[in-house]
């Protein structure tokens, strides 16, 4: 019997891909789909569970890492691999924090999204041999982490907000892109200026786009 398998992301073409991707091996078939975090919970509390669910981190509303520790809470027996486009050094990090059970970037989905799949639904986690340096690194010298360790202070409220800011995104434009108030989101920047020791809105903007640059290298 297949093992079934939901997907969640808001970009058609990306569920497509991974559907005919999943559905073409011979274990695995895709039982559910989802564009938003809050969708994937209504499927999850009405239709039968599935037996892993795939997410994208970047979702309109509640982030894929709000979703996996609200599934790892409410279905623990649910594995949860995140896929993202995004550095792994900062989203891998706080996936696993989450509660998810393996992480790839959508650049190497083509090719490992199946592996990742099995491993996880075998009972075994799945995370890149980089990855795996950059946790043991970590754990033998934590206070060489740079940027990565200046960041991971942050909420992940606070990183999101972070990330879309450095996408040259405007309060009202992140308000409305997670469904929050305007007067939120700058309280959010506000304490973001204070972790990141930044004086004003320049120096925050300045350094959230050069940290947005050099993720997409």
């Amino acid at each position: 019997m297949k093992s079934r398998v939901m997907l969640v992301d808001d970009h058609d073409i990306v569920v497509h891909g991974l559907r005919m991707l999943i559905d073409e091996t011979p274990d695995l078939e895709v039982a559910l789909t989802a564009n938003s975090a809050e969708s994937a919970l209504q499927e999850l509390r009405t239709q039968p569970l599935p037996d892993l669910i795939v997410t994208d981190i970047s979702l309109p509303g509640l982030s894929g890492i709000d979703l996996t520790r609200t599934v790892t809470g409410l279905y623990p027996e649910i594995p949860v691999l995140v896929l993202s486009m995004h550095d792994e050094m900062i989203h891998g990090e706080r996936a696993f924090r989450a509660g998810a059970k393996g992480y790839i970037t959508k650049v190497e989905a083509t090719e490992k999204v199946v592996t990742a799949a099995r491993r996880l639904l075998a009972g075994e986690d799945y995370l890149s041999e980089r990855m795996q340096t950059h946790l043991l690194q970590q754990v033998r010298n934590p206070s060489k982490g740079g940027t990565v360790s200046i960041l991971g202070s942050l909420t992940d409220r606070e990183y999101e907000i972070f990330r879309l800011i450095g996408m040259g995104m405007s309060s009202s434009e992140i308000a409305a892109k997670l469904t929050r108030s305007v007067k939120t989101i700058e309280a959010h920047r506000a304490n973001l200026k204070q972790k990141l020791g930044l004086r004003n809105a320049i120096e925050l903007n300045r350094f959230a786009a050069n940290y947005a640059d050099r993720e997409r290298v």
